[in-house]
């Protein structure tokens, strides 16, 4: 008897949790952006999507120019180029950067590429002034620096990956590279197959995947939608950690669940302090420097930002397409049919 009563209470038991579970279902379609964290598994399309994102690395090459104070150079100096016999020293220097780039189009050995423009904008001139008394800039040019070259390139894209800046728009920080590959690849070149979205029907806490090159790593994260409809055009924000490398990174939604992705945006710039602090010249930095030793050397000043990690404001797919249509004519003459990425 006792062994019964025991097997009894046990099937109690048992039968009391198993009531207490509660099992989600799906959520009934409604055409809307989904908020719930997606059911199911989405790892072959997110793959596939990834092979389209790539890193983009831009570099540029200076000559720079450095003048005495007795040279007073200024700017009216630069026109017939008098100040290259007046130059104390003569350098060069390279400035690069990595971002994240996305292959929304390849035909014909045509390849087009997304990306956002300060990935890719560098000066043709950078100039120094020399302090005038009260500490500001005067009007006489401390150096310049002048851009003699720039090289844009994907890795792993046929012709070493050289990349041509085809549009670029400062204001929606939106650029178009592309290439015409000198032959047929021997391997097929991904780009992105999914419907560009609209980021003005995101609501708050719609759920969203990353994709980008964070710090040269590619990596796929996600975030929730806050401040949806931040302006006329549809900009918004989401709390997914930014890094540097992530700009261009393509933002994704789904509609009504798996598999239904779409491009709602790219990731375009993260919340961010500066300030400026001392640095020991390049060769001790390069070489290390023994804490223990007084330093004597030259010392600089130097730019350090700060990021605000999870304040990720995206460029909405409206100002996406809206830059894709205004250079749609002559992109379409150079052999980049993408007429299908508007409809």
């Amino acid at each position: 008897m006792k062994k019964l009563h025991i097997t009894i209470v046990i099937l109690l038991l048992l039968s009391c949790s198993r009531s207490n579970l509660k099992f989600s279902s799906p959520v009934p379609p409604d055409g809307k952006y989904d908020t719930q964290f997606p059911l199911g598994n989405a790892s072959d399309q997110i793959e596939e999507i990834t092979r389209s994102v790539k890193k983009l690395t831009s570099i540029a090459y200076y000559k720079n120019y450095v003048f005495p104070p007795e040279a007073r150079i200024t700017r009216q100096d630069l026109q017939n180029r008098s100040f290259v016999d007046k130059a104390e020293t003569v350098s060069f220097q390279s400035n690069s950067v990595i971002g994240t780039a996305t292959i929304i189009f390849y035909q014909s050995r045509h390849v087009l590429l997304l990306t956002c423009a300060h990935v890719i904008d560098f000066p043709d001139t950078v100039l120094y002034f020399y302090p005038n008394e009260s500490g500001q800039p005067s009007s006489f040019i401390q150096s310049i620096g002048i851009k003699i070259k720039q090289q844009n390139f994907v890795a792993d894209l046929p012709d070493r990956g050289s990349l041509t800046i085809l549009a670029l728009d400062r204001k929606r920080d939106l650029a178009l590279l592309g290439s015409f590959f000198s032959r047929t690849p021997d391997f097929p070149v991904p780009f992105f197959r999914y419907p560009f979205g609209r980021a003005k029907e995101l609501q708050w806490g719609t759920f969203v995947y990353m994709i980008g090159y964070p710090r040269g790593f590619q990596m796929i994260t996600r975030g929730i939608v806050s401040q949806p409809h931040r302006n006329k055009k549809g900009a918004f924000i989401v709390d997914a950690i930014f890094n540097l490398g992530f700009s261009g990174g393509i933002v994704l939604a789904l509609r009504d669940g798996i598999p239904n992705f779409e491009l709602v945006g790219i990731a375009g710039s993260t919340s961010a302090e500066f300030d400026y602090v001392l640095v020991p010249d390049k060769e001790t930095r390069r070489s290390g420097y023994d804490p223990e030793l007084p330093y004597n050397r030259e010392i600089y000043v130097e730019q350090k930002k700060q990021i605000n990690y999870g304040i990720t404001n995206v460029i909405p797919v409206e100002e996406i397409v809206a830059f894709l249509k205004e250079n749609e004519e002559t992109l379409i003459r150079e052999g980049y049919e993408y007429r299908h990425l508007l409809r």
